[in-house]
């Protein structure tokens, strides 16, 4: 019975114990939520100055024909620009073409920006014989797409005029035309840029300064952008991590000195008991066999 009542103690011990523990804590992390990228495009830009009659008048030319921005989706296209203000009374015609479309298209894992110009002619103030520019087509892309390298491309295909003159362009590299009576343009084409994140790119950039017959009746200068694409990729969601559990409790010290039959440090004490009450019990079988030696003589 001692025996039984020490086991039944134990085990309700064990239960106990394994009753108290704290469960595990887990921890998870949410990626960021996806921030939404951005494009645009226009297939013509232009930041001039027009001075007029010996520069006694001067008026801006600034316009730009298809521009676009996005967020959202969003595409024009356009065949003409026209500003006034910069040829007396009435309205003059920047640029024409066959074909003008600018594209700018945001979606949840890229951007895209995208300009086209077929069969095009720019014209400025002054000029009004010769085209500044004619293109056949001319094109730029920009694609942004979330955890990528952005790319960036502009074409010029067929041929290309300054100032009635015929040009033969080198991609990355300026090209000057000097056209005397008329004026001069530097050209640059294809540039395109990009970063970890965003891309632009344009198909012809002209720095313009123009001035017939140097007479100083209409002087032109500045910039004109043609194709123009830009984007800026969506920001990547982060990789949600696997849930880590904690474990709060403390592991019990292991105890020393185990024997390898699952022995405990109380198992000596045992021992040692054990030993005492076998001594004691021998001890006292030795003395019951004297005891009856003894009443058996007495009796003889």
């Amino acid at each position: 019975m001692p025996a039984r009542r020490v086991a039944a103690v134990s085990a309700a011990t064990a239960v106990s114990v394994l009753g108290v523990l704290p469960a595990g804590t887990a921890h998870a992390r949410t990626g960021d939520t996806t921030a939404t990228g951005k494009a645009g495009a226009a297939v013509l830009r232009t930041d001039l100055s027009v001075s007029l009659l010996n520069k006694t008048v001067t008026a801006p030319l600034v316009t730009s024909l298809n521009e676009v921005k996005a967020p959202q989706t969003a595409s024009k296209t356009a065949l003409s620009a026209t500003v006034a203000g910069v040829n007396g009374d009435r309205p003059f015609s920047v640029l024409r073409a066959d074909v003008a479309t600018a594209r700018a298209v945001t979606e949840k894992s890229r951007s895209e920006g995208y300009s086209n110009l077929v069969n095009a002619k720019v014209n400025v103030p002054g000029l009004l014989a010769v085209p500044l520019l004619t293109v056949e087509q001319v094109t730029s892309k920009a694609v942004c797409a979330a955890g990528k390298k952005p790319t960036a491309d502009s074409n010029v295909l067929g041929t290309v005029s300054v100032l009635g003159k015929k040009v033969t362009l080198t991609a990355g590299a300026s090209t000057k035309v000097d056209v005397p009576s008329l004026g001069q343009v530097t050209l640059d084409l294809s540039r395109t840029s990009t970063t970890s994140r965003t891309a632009a790119a344009t198909a012809l950039s002209l720095k313009v300064s123009v001035n017939p017959l140097k007479l100083n009746v209409s002087e032109v200068e500045g910039q004109v952008t043609l194709a123009h694409a830009t984007c800026e990729a969506p920001v990547a969601p982060a990789k949600e991590e696997e849930p880590e559990v904690v474990n709060q409790t403390k592991p019990e010290p292991k105890p020393e000195h185990l024997a390898e039959t699952g022995g405990s440090s109380a198992t000596p004490y045992l021992v040692a008991g054990g030993a005492v009450l076998l001594a004691a019990g021998g001890g006292a079988v030795i003395l019951a066999r004297r005891r009856r030696a003894t009443g058996t003589r007495g009796d003889a």
